[in-house]
């Protein structure tokens, strides 16, 4: 039931495995992003533990819509 709630809550945090999962990119590119810059916002929960917000997730998405490809991008 948890599980079900977090999914329908923008709000929720999820582990950079499921944020990974959710852009269907790789963890591994998620943590080129946080170390240089240009990914999505992230919580630092603690010196070792990240979190991504899903209504972050969303949104870094959402910023990234282009309808052709001479639009400008980010």
């Amino acid at each position: 039931m948890t599980a079900i709630i977090s999914q329908n809550n923008p709000e929720a945090l999820v582990d950079e495995r499921e944020a990974a999962s959710i852009l269907c990119y790789s963890v591994r590119a998620l943590q080129n992003w946080r170390h240089r810059g240009g990914g999505p916002r992230f919580v630092k929960v603690s010196s070792r533990s990240i979190r991504y917000r899903r209504s972050d997730l969303t949104q870094w998405v959402e910023d990234r819509i282009v309808s052709n490809t001479s639009q400008a991008t980010i």
